[in-house]
């Protein structure tokens, strides 16, 4: 009965974190407060009232729509706070917690950390084609500060992290030369930063994982890239004949 409890509320825990993944998936593009700044409409700007903010409950309540201008609230808002709660869900159940188990305890609330900024940097990139730089830069915090906890705390070997730690951080100062020389991101770079983090929480099998469709990713957006600049050269070689003839 204890546990069922628990994990009620791991489920509960998820949905307010998906509430606030789409709002930071919304402000961070945008340069927008994510913490202090009140939850408004994107429509028409009204601040909503505490149960309007209700996850799932509020969606289904006012039916979609927002109390003030009756706009369509898009339904990704309400998918991500079910799929949240459900990752929360599994990860808890996964790790078959007892509740007076503190390593299991910490180790959940660490990976929650760290889900909610996968979950973030997956819908900015989804939606802008980008990593989210501050949010990978508060991922290698909660790596680092995971890695701290199993050394002072666990008595761990922690080599194996120190490794993807300095790897990390190459890349990271890789990727901040480029963008001050260049004035651009590289977003190549930034998705292999992405694969490291992930293997730090998911153990050898699933960096295995992670490293093939990290390079699978990579490329089919190079691939993608090269198609898209091959198509825009070649309607612009079109639109300067089309001008010469005319």
């Amino acid at each position: 009965m204890i546990n069922a409890i628990f994990y009620i509320l791991i489920f509960i825990i998820g949905t307010l974190f998906g509430s606030f993944s789409t709002l930071a998936v919304y402000r961070i593009p945008r340069n927008e407060d994510i913490t202090h700044k009140h939850s408004y409409c994107p429509h028409c700007n009204h601040k909503l009232l505490f149960l309007d903010m209700i996850p799932i409950l509020s969606y289904i309540f006012l039916g979609g729509k927002c109390r003030h201008c009756k706009r369509k609230i898009r339904i990704r808002y309400l998918l991500l706070e079910i799929l949240t709660g459900l990752i929360f869900l599994l990860f808890a159940m996964s790790l078959n917690i007892e509740l007076m188990e503190k390593s299991k305890i910490i180790y959940l609330t660490f990976g929650i950390l760290y889900l909610v900024g996968m979950i973030i940097i997956a819908g900015i990139d989804k939606e802008n084609i980008k990593i989210s730089k501050p949010i990978l830069v508060y991922e290698i915090v909660i790596l680092s500060a995971y890695m701290i906890y199993l050394y002072i705390v666990e008595n761990a070997n922690i080599y194996r992290y120190v490794i993807y730690l300095l790897a990390m951080l190459i890349l990271f100062f890789i990727d901040t030369l480029k963008l001050k020389k260049y004035n651009v991101d590289n977003y190549k770079i930034e998705i292999i930063i992405l694969a490291v983090i992930q293997a730090v929480f998911t153990y050898s099998y699933g960096f295995m994982i992670t490293a093939i469709i990290t390079l699978l990713a990579i490329a089919f957006y190079t691939a993608m890239n090269k198609t898209f600049n091959k198509s825009k050269a070649k309607d612009k070689n079109n639109t300067t004949r089309e001008k010469i003839f005319v």
